[in-house]
């Protein structure tokens, strides 16, 4: 079932992307920078393609892995969606932002399937800032037990690549559940996401409200394995234009 849902996202997101091609500017957008505009575009469409490569490359072996690509996908897909009607340097940059993610989703496919994750992806500071998990947590809330880990199992198989949710930082790591979606949606839900989100951070050494115990840079925490200088100032470095991947076209 999941390989079928990995398949017509993919799908969709080539003819979201075939569409925009064919559609070119919308009509009746405002005037536009034609050489920022082109930089942005080949930026942005540089992290579609790979992201899109590694996506059909890969396949998952075990629940982590299939669900971190499926993650993956879905970023390809809505990433497919804006590209179709991006028409200036801000909107190509929204593209790249959500291709980006997608990428950081497909490394964390790779780490669970055994393979080297390839060269580290640009980061804001948000994710900079809400660091990542270096050791086993786990936290009774709601009469249930949510662990989160720095390494993928069958138990801890929902990665999160760390950044801001509903303005609260969520440490990247893998999860025991995605308690972080809720926060994403309006109503109850989003209520109830962050009663558990409170929760579940206050149990690894801090809450959302405030710095952890110890800093950021504490218990359970690492915030030194990310790049904080943002995703527009510049997406060429880091070794994504040559070598160090193994399969996809990277």
């Amino acid at each position: 079932m999941l390989t079928v849902l990995l398949f017509l996202l993919v799908v969709g997101g080539l003819i979201a992307l075939a569409i925009g091609r064919r559609s070119g500017r919308p009509t009746g957008a405002g005037p536009v920078d034609p050489v920022g505009a082109a930089d942005a575009e080949a930026e942005a469409r540089r992290w579609y393609d790979r992201l899109g490569g590694q996506v059909l490359a890969l396949s998952g072996t075990d629940e982590p892995s299939r669900q971190a690509l499926a993650d993956a996908s879905e970023r390809y897909t809505a990433a497919g969606s804006q590209l179709a009607t991006a028409s200036t340097p801000a909107q190509w940059r929204l593209v790249g932002d959500t291709a980006l993610e997608g990428l950081h989703f497909v490394r964390a496919a790779r780490t669970a399937l055994g393979m080297d994750p390839g060269p580290d992806l640009p980061s804001g500071a948000d994710r900079a800032r809400a660091g990542e998990l270096t050791g086993d947590r786990s936290v009774d809330v709601g009469g249930r037990t949510v662990t989160g880990s720095p390494d993928p199992s069958a138990r801890n198989a929902h990665y999160y690549p760390g950044g801001t949710v509903a303005g609260r930082p969520v440490a990247a790591g893998w999860y025991s559940e995605p308690w972080w979606k809720p926060m994403l949606l309006g109503g109850v839900g989003a209520v109830g996401g962050v009663l558990l989100a409170d929760a579940l951070v206050s149990g690894f050494g801090g809450g959302f409200g405030g710095v952890p115990d110890g800093g950021w840079g504490g218990p359970g925490w690492d915030n030194g394995g990310w790049d904080g200088g943002g995703l527009d100032g510049g997406w060429a470095g880091g070794g994504w234009a040559g070598g160090g991947w193994d399969t996809g076209g990277w």
